[in-house]
């Protein structure tokens, strides 16, 4: 056998020796100091092997890092490298496993390391590449390092899944939860953070997104605990962000379940070739130990499941439809009868909602019967077809949001209440701090002072927060809640009712509404799918066509009322049986005045006799109105004012007779149907 001095080579020796020191923790680094020492060591021994002091290089930028992949081990990059070049004659581990515990990239190195003329050097001796019996033998040292960790993986493993299938596993515990004298696990003693905890839930429930919780939180501070760093184990304040909220109503701890491999780590390979490792939250069906009623709850695991199917119909890039503001009832739930797709929400210059199907626009894939509508009328049916449903459950519905109110409420001041608690405590204890100090010491005194000084000033906004929540107007009496819980269609358009409740009010019983338009027809079919299952069909005119009919309705009936009632009295009547002007606006005495015109509808004689009205004289006397005006303004007729606007003329035979007179002697005064010479006297 060769030994290792004569696989030494002066070639080898005119070469760098580099002593690569590797541990796979910064833990190992930290508590297994000896091992290091040892490999610092191995310069001495290139020093005995024949290596100048320095010809001899130490890397040691891969402490702490693990070997699995040489992606994250920028020293190991550095001694390839370095051997690629050919500068090393020789690398000292105290074994083959400090190289990497990945096969694949063990033997590229042991590749470059032939091709170089490259010796490895450990505590079992000196291996020459280009020998086929060392480079087996370090192949299989390079296999068995590898099975090696397999192996250690496996018994770890193993035991934390054994540990974990009798729910003894210790685990970080999320905020609101920790760990008593016995090991188990407990709800958090601090009354504040259990609360917060319980809040943050509450409103999930009745705000039905993330998005509105944080929005609820904001004038608060949610709990943090932190697992690392300068923070470790304590209790921190911070912000309520999303993405922490989204983390607390997905966490199963909080529904009292005890759940090992929730995650999961798959290694994957980065288009440049490096790989990484990631993890990944697996689908509930594939957690693989769940044990229920582990430790105590906040909620239990049939609300932590509506949470979730919640959470998941929130996530619009997944095809969802969630409620949103605005005014478009129907947004989300209308489809299109010919296509089937579900119909965009737009907005007139208005503020007026509208539906169009996107897809008419799209070749190939729209089809003649995709179009877009107004949706103003389509709402209109579609409400009074659904308070006509609920009317049985009016009072019911309304209690219910009188609780929701309520509890909400109380859950605000509680927490007020709670921070105004804390507040003092920290006040007290920063006082009696302050006065245990030696007062000569002013280097200390000083920031006792001031630290006292801003808890007093936190003690301060927190009861004047409090303050303010014991000020806010009392809620209705139930009785009176029951009373105006039977007028649902005036509380539906009360302007104390946000749109999001009347869509979830419209979502809660009808599950879609899909509009159907004929070619060239005014009519839109409008299909009501209830949650129930059960099917009816409208049948709502176009706007347009709408506003012709409603026009011609509103016409019909001042054109039989017109000759008996006034003008102020059609207003009122019209007003009462629901009729609006095309502008949608109630009516006034001017525009049914303008209707009048419009159709040539007489008003009502409401003149006493010998009186006479300007429009009525000039129809009697075949002349124009503003004839009758200028004699009126001349002073050659009486006239009275009736109102703003009407004149009451007196007449009798003798004034007819003049007027008439005046009328055939005049050559200036025209026919009614032709204008008066401008300007001209009569």
């Amino acid at each position: 056998m060769v030994s290792a001095q004569q696989k030494i080579k002066a070639q080898h020796l005119e070469r760098l020796a580099v002593v690569y020191l590797r541990q796979s923790t910064p833990r190992q680094v930290r508590e297994h100091f000896r091992s290091t020492e040892r490999q610092y060591a191995l310069a001495e021994e290139a020093a005995r092997l024949g290596w100048q002091a320095e010809r001899v290089l130490v890397i040691d930028g891969d402490l702490g890092v693990s070997g699995r992949d040489a992606h994250p081990r920028e020293s190991y990059k550095e001694l390839v490298s370095k051997v690629c070049l050919g500068e090393v004659g020789a690398i000292l581990g105290l074994e083959v496993a400090r190289l990497g515990r990945s096969s694949a990239e063990h033997h590229r190195l042991l590749e470059f390391c032939a091709l170089t003329d490259t010796l490895i050097v450990d505590t079992d001796g000196v291996y020459d590449l280009q020998d086929f019996n060392d480079r087996m033998i370090l192949g299989l040292k390079a296999q068995w390092s590898e099975a090696e960790l397999h192996i250690m993986a496996s018994r770890l493993q193993g035991a934390r899944r054994h540990a974990a299938e009798r729910g003894e596993l210790r685990v970080p515990l999320p905020v609101g939860y920790v760990y008593d004298d016995e090991q188990q696990v407990v709800l958090d003693p601090d009354e504040e953070v259990r609360a917060a905890i319980a809040d943050v839930f509450a409103c999930f429930q009745q705000a039905g997104s993330a998005c509105a919780v944080v929005r609820e939180f904001r004038p608060r501070l949610f709990p943090a605990r932190a697992y690392g760093g300068a923070w470790a184990g304590q209790l921190r304040w911070v912000p309520l962000s999303h993405s922490r909220a989204i983390t607390v109503l997905q966490n199963p701890a909080y529904a009292g379940a005890y759940v090992f491999g929730r995650r999961k780590s798959r290694r994957a390979v980065e288009p440049d070739g490096t790989i990484r490792k990631r993890t990944t939250v697996l689908p509930r069906e594939q957690w693989g130990i769940v044990i229920h009623d582990h430790h105590p709850s906040y909620i239990t695991w049939g609300q932590y499941l509506a949470n979730e199917r919640r959470l998941q119909s929130n996530r619009t890039f997944q095809g969802a439809r969630p409620v949103r503001e605005g005014k478009a009832l129907l947004q989300g739930i209308v489809r299109c009868g010919s296509c089937g797709r579900s119909m965009a929400t737009f907005y007139a210059s208005d503020g007026k909602p509208g539906y169009d199907c996107k897809w008419s626009r799209v070749d190939g894939v729209g089809t003649p019967g995709c179009r877009g509508v107004m949706g103003e009328q389509i709402e209109h049916a579609v409400i009074e077809r659904l308070l006509a449903a609920v009317a049985p459950e009016q009072i019911e519905l309304a209690l219910q949001a009188a609780d929701t109110v309520t509890d909400r409420r109380s859950r605000a001041t509680r927490a007020v209440e709670l921070r105004v608690e804390r507040a003092r405590y920290d006040a007290a204890r920063a006082e009696r701090a302050f006065h245990q100090c030696d007062p000569d010491n002013r280097l200390v005194v000083r920031t006792l002072e001031a630290r006292w000084e801003t808890k007093l000033r936190e003690l301060q906004d927190a009861e004047a927060e409090l303050a303010r929540h014991s000020t806010q107007p009392p809620l209705p009496a139930r009785a009176d809640i029951e009373a105006l819980a039977r007028d649902l269609p005036r509380l539906w358009a009360a302007p104390t009712t946000s749109h999001r409740d009347r869509k979830r009010l419209l979502r809660a019983l009808i599950a879609d509404v899909t509009l159907t338009f004929q070619p060239d027809q005014p009519e839109v079919h409008v299909g009501i799918r209830w949650q129930s299952g059960a099917t009816e069909q409208l049948t709502v005119l176009r706007p347009q066509a709408a506003r012709s009919a409603r026009a011609q309705a509103v016409s019909e009936i001042i054109r039989q009322l017109g000759p008996t009632h006034t003008n102020q009295q059609l207003a009122e009547h019209l007003n009462q049986t629901g009729w609006l002007t095309a502008s949608g606006r109630p009516f006034t005495d001017d525009s049914v005045r303008w209707m009048r015109w419009q159709h040539r509808i007489p008003s009502p004689p409401k003149l006493p006799d010998g009186e006479i009205g300007v429009h009525h004289l000039a129809e009697r006397l075949g002349v124009g109105d503003a004839v009758i005006y200028r004699w009126i303004n001349q002073g050659k007729l009486p006239a009275r004012r009736v109102g703003q606007r009407k004149l009451a003329i007196t007449i009798n035979h003798e004034i007819e007779t003049a007027c008439r007179n005046r009328i055939a002697n005049s050559t200036r005064i025209k026919p009614r149907t032709q204008e008066l010479v401008a300007g001209g006297a009569v």
